[in-house]
């Protein structure tokens, strides 16, 4: 395989960053292959729950398909504990990080924050705080995380709830993540740099 010539990446040429690019642009084709592995992985991650992870994470998008949600909520259902394998205190972070250039800032921001809206349901047996999610009650987009967590999330540990197989979701998921990166047709007018998560709650 053609390589480039520089061991420091201020020494590179344009030509050998276009290989790069072209080579990065052909990696990135390959993403809903990655992600549809790293689902079928959680069918052996985290224990003690009457579902495996990936059972869980099929039957939250199963419920917010049946609840009428769009396919970019759906999918971002599915891969919503897509970080409980190697992000485990910031799983909620690392799924909207993979879903941010796709989708537009209402979805990431959702899943960006639902780990701390979940606290809601077990966190003062710790002493915790569970009204914290109250910080972002201004947000616009407070609501659809409530929603999300109450009815599709907290409720989606049922083994008796009819799951519909990974299968069902791959044409969705493999829409979401074919199309351009950080186009403004669905992320809406921001930059690789900045998006709803970086603006102030208020």
């Amino acid at each position: 395989m053609e390589t480039v010539a520089f061991t420091q990446m201020k020494d590179g040429t344009k030509a050998e960053y276009e290989m790069l690019t072209q080579l990065e642009t052909d990696f990135a084709k390959e993403l809903p292959d990655r992600i549809l592995k790293c689902l079928r992985d959680l069918e052996h991650s985290l224990s003690g729950y009457k579902v495996s992870r990936l059972a869980h994470s099929l039957q939250t998008a199963c419920r917010a398909e049946d609840a009428g949600a769009d396919e970019e909520m759906v999918v971002a259902a599915l891969i919503h504990d897509l970080g409980d394998e190697i992000a485990p205190y910031n799983h909620s972070q690392y799924a909207a990080s993979i879903l941010r250039p796709y989708v537009r800032p209402e979805v990431t921001w959702v899943i960006n924050y639902h780990g701390l809206f979940q606290n809601y349901y077990y966190v003062h047996f710790f002493g915790g705080d569970r009204n914290e999610r109250d910080l972002y009650k201004d947000h616009p987009y407070y609501e659809s995380c409530v929603r999300f967590c109450e009815e599709w999330d907290q409720s989606s540990f049922d083994p008796d709830y009819p799951t519909r197989p990974l299968e069902h979701f791959e044409p969705m998921l493999r829409r979401i993540f074919t199309r351009p990166a950080f186009d403004q047709k669905y992320v809406g007018d921001q930059t690789m740099g900045r998006s709803a998560l970086d603006q102030p709650v208020a």
